[in-house]
């Protein structure tokens, strides 16, 4: 039986063979379209080339795409682990033309890989095409189809569009049919939906060009775009109608039945199959670099664990068990997405966290649902304020509401839930910015088409000549700019450094003859760099020669800032453990940050050791060494990767410190990063290094921040300055302030001893009336002061003192101490039976402006605002007791 992993390669394989480049699977967060939160198709990686504003070397193309459907339009969670077909994560195969091949070709490719290299029986097999489309129509016929087994469609469903305007064109798809024991019927009938013919592959003509007013015309390049599941052919060629049937989801049920200890495939099967589809999802989502959080994609993230988890909990889990199926994963996909076994340690850590973190609020939040629903009639829906509440309190989005109340054969109130969610969703929304490509990306492709990349300088000098490529000033190409206008510069090269991997981009000026320019800021987008400048002086014109000088002061701080962040992230690794990793970070001319994931708060000592070994790296003064590599040797060197960066062909890998027992070929090489910044040429360049603190940045990642260099010594200075400030204020040295602070602290500390035993023996001797009077209210003894400077903390010592001294009674005690009021009641043991303490503060405590309190029966406390009512709540006190 060939497994999907075997699929997967011989779909790929045979491709090659046919001309096309293998493309390694796009990221699951698109970096070309933000529109769209998670990658959904094999075509998003390709868009550009499609649209024609990008080319690459290789006009032909075949992948493997990893995709999710989770939120937005395209969701399938609902569905997931009721259906047989239904997922979150799945894996497109697919193959690509841009401009070079078209129908007569890709319709041959899909049925002789179908028929021959999958071996899938021709009489099995029917196609549809749009029905206006006579050329697929004969193309189909001639490699063997009979006509009656060719179906027109005339709807959308057999013609693409990228939207409602741009390329678009018909399509062709063919259906499995699995054999009239299963009902449902050819696409296009009345039954189409059944299950009995299912689609097992797609192709898009990309032939046309549509406009606003309807019209089309045909495009000059035409491609194709083609796309079939995995999972869903897996599941046909290992003869099942099921995509949990399949080899990879049998290992994952079976990974799930062995920690939780249920029956694979028992009348619990579907918890098993939620938990293998989410556990797919979440962890290629974390690999490529999403963590749970409260909104965008980390919400959607945060969804699906949490689904996963409470279908763990209905298996009997009490423990964590998410992370412990990682190494099942990664054992059945790790070789064809490599990035999985980089980020396990990462992944298992966050889903650990995760589960911690919301075990802790599902018993809670399903009790709340069993009440809600128990005031119900059987029928009627959940109401959508109580799901809100679920959401809003427990952290239940509605699906797992739905979820859990489908079982139960109940339905939420939609209507009602979406009332009480429209501002929480216009937020999110308003959060979310899709990936971050700016609107008008076509204008810099342009230019890239017309005059190539820029070529970077900026690793070997700061300073270089360059030409003038393009003006570009209020979102248009011009010819010219004068001084006071506000432009972006592309040049022919640059040393300038672009916005990139946490780096800021470099700032300084550009000289030409005739004008001059100050460059605030320079970014990236398709391949150029784009210096954001002001025109400062004469005029500026396309095609000038340009001396471009970039500020020295600013650059190397934030070089320093940069390689200091490489030794930090291997000290916290040391100090922490091989999960730490790199979640973001800022690499500033004033400061750095870096955030990394860890799930809990460094301690003193922990942060100190950090330091320490950052500033002995430093100290060691060895070169830093770049080398450029391809990936796979760069990680085989052990260079640590940004988990969801996407790396070309080479990268450079930066290398700084030696260890003992350390890493690369050396193997005492301390820190081995991927990365395109600019850096230090020695560790002592960076001079010195202090944390100024470590803070919570999201769920599970930490964030330190910290100066280096100049920045530092200034830190340091001032920090002297002041604690030379405190020792002088303090009559002591700086090396004995902290013990001289000891001193006055126990000196303090028995000072308030001895005024509080004043305090007490005041009181026990009168309060603000000089003496101690008692009541016989009841056939009880009361005793009630009002006592003016006495802390509330010592009414409790003050409360017991008196019951001592009085044998049996009832004690009732306010005590006014710079404005507050505190009130504390005390009924000895014998009398506990019959009044308790709070019932005898909560009579008084509304006289003195407060609002109850709580305590024992022979002991309670409470607190007020109004000192001048102690008299009128001890009068309320006697009332209760006469009573």
């Amino acid at each position: 039986m060939a497994t999907l992993n075997d699929i997967r390669s011989t779909f790929l394989n045979y491709f090659a063979k046919q001309g096309h480049e293998i493309v390694e699977s796009g990221p699951l967060v698109p970096r070309n379209d933000p529109t769209l939160m998670f990658t959904n198709s094999g075509m998003v990686q390709f868009k550009n080339l499609f649209t024609g504003v990008e080319h690459r070397d290789y006009k032909r193309a075949t992948t493997a795409q990893k995709c999710v459907r989770a939120g937005g339009k395209h969701n399938d969670l609902d569905n997931v682990g009721y259906t047989a077909r239904h997922h979150t994560f799945f894996e497109m195969l697919g193959n690509f033309s841009f401009g070079d091949y078209f129908k007569k070709e890709a319709i041959p490719f899909a049925w002789e890989l179908i028929t021959k290299e999958f071996g899938i029986d021709k009489s099995r097999l029917l196609t549809t095409v749009y029905h206006t489309d006579d050329e697929a129509f004969e193309i189909w016929k001639k490699v063997g189809v009979p006509e009656d087994r060719i179906i027109r469609i005339d709807t959308s469903d057999n013609f693409w569009q990228m939207g409602p305007t741009g390329p678009c064109g018909p399509c062709t798809e063919i259906f499995y049919d699995h054999g009239d024991h299963i009902w449902g019927g050819p696409p296009g009938s009345a039954d189409e939906d059944g299950d009995r013919f299912i689609e097992i592959w797609n192709v898009v003509f990309m032939q046309n060009e549509q406009f606003e007013d309807g019209s089309m015309k045909a495009l000059d390049m035409q491609s194709i775009d083609t796309g079939m599941g995995l999972e869903r052919i897996g599941a046909l060629l290992q003869g099942s109608h099921d995509n949990y049937d399949t080899d990879l989801f049998k290992a994952l049920i079976e990974a799930s039945a062995d920690v939780t200890n249920v029956d694979p495939y028992g009348d619990q099967n579907v918890h098993h199959r939620v938990i293998a589809d989410h556990l797919r999802s979440t962890s290629f989502l974390i690999a490529d670099g999403v963590m749970p959080s409260n909104d965008g994609r980390g919400y959607v993230l945060r969804r699906i664990m949490r689904r996963a988890m409470r279908h763990a909990h209905l298996l009997g889990a009490k423990d964590p068990v998410m992370h412990q199926l990682v190494p099942a994963l990664v054992q059945q996909m790790g070789a064809a997405y490599p990035e999985l076994g980089r980020a396990q340690a990462l992944i298992q850590e966050t889903l650990h966290l995760e589960e911690n973190r919301f075990k802790q609020t599902l018993d809670r939040g399903l009790k709340l649902l069993d009440d809600e629903l128990s005031g119900l009639d059987e029928d009627a829906p959940l109401p959508g304020e109580a799901a809100f509440k679920l959401y809003d309190t427990y952290g239940f989005p509605l699906d797992l509401t739905q979820d859990a109340l489908r079982e139960k054969g109940r339905e939420v109130d939609t209507d009602g839930f979406d009332t009480a969610m429209a501002a929480q969703k216009a937020k999110a929304r308003a959060a979310w910015s899709g990936s971050g490509e700016s609107a008008d990306s076509t204008l810099w492709f342009d230019i890239a088409d017309e005059h190539g990349a820029t070529d970077f300088l900026g690793y070997e000098t700061e300073s270089a000549e360059g030409q003038i490529q393009a003006i570009v000033k209020d979102g248009e190409i011009v010819r010219e700019a004068g001084k006071g206008d506000s432009v972006q510069l592309i040049l022919n090269q640059t040393p300038f450094y672009a916005e990139s991997g946490g780096q800021v981009g470099d700032s300084g000026e550009i000289r030409l003859e005739g004008g001059a320019l100050r460059v605030t800021d320079t970014k990236k987008a398709a391949d150029v760099f784009i210096h954001f400048c002001e025109v400062t002086d004469g005029i500026v014109t396309v095609n000038a020669p340009a001396q471009l000088v970039v500020d020295h002061t600013r650059r190397s701080a934030i070089r320093a800032n940069h390689s200091a962040t490489h030794l930090l992230h291997e000290a916290l690794r040391e100090a922490l453990g091989d999960h730490v990793a790199q979640r973001g970070s800022l690499n500033a001319e004033d400061r750095l940050r870096f955030d990394f994931s860890h799930g809990k708060a460094l301690s003193a000592e922990e942060l100190t050791q950090v330091s320490k070994d950052v500033n002995t790296y430093i100290r060691q003064n060895t070169p830093v060494e770049t080398r450029i590599m391809t990936p796979d040797d760069a990680r085989a060197l052990g260079a640590q990767a940004l988990f969801g960066e996407k790396y070309g062909d080479e990268v450079r890998v930066v290398s700084m410190g030696r260890a003992a027992t350390g890493k690369g070929h050396d193997k005492q090489t301390y820190s081995i990063e991927l990365c395109g910044g600019t850096h230090v040429k020695q560790t002592g360049d960076i001079g010195s290094f202090v944390i100024l603190g470590d803070s919570a940045s999201s769920a599970g990642v930490r964030r330190i921040e910290a100066l280096t260099g100049a920045a530092a010594s200034e830190y340091l200075e001032a920090e002297a300055g002041r604690m030379a400030d405190v020792a002088a204020m303090l009559k002591a040295q700086p090396s004995d302030v902290i013990d001289r602070i000891k001193a006055l602290m126990d000196e303090r500390k028995a000072l308030q001893n001895e005024v509080s035993q004043l305090k007490q023996q005041v009181a026990m001797g009168g309060g603000a009336s000089g003496s101690v009077e008692t009541k016989e209210i009841g056939g009880k003894t009361f005793l009630g002061q009002a006592l003016e400077g006495v802390s509330g903390k010592d009414l409790r010592g003050l409360i017991d003192a008196h019951k001592q001294k009085l044998g049996s009674g009832v004690i009732l005690l306010i005590a006014n101490d710079d404005g507050k009021v505190a009130v504390a009641a005390g009924v000895t043991d014998d009398l506990t039976g019959q009044v308790s303490a709070v019932d005898v503060l909560k009579a008084a405590v509304p006289a003195v402006g407060g609002k109850g309190g709580g305590g024992r029966p022979d002991m309670a406390q409470g607190g007020g605002k109004d000192f001048a009512g102690a008299e009128a709540a001890i009068a309320a006190a006697e009332k209760l007791l006469e009573g």
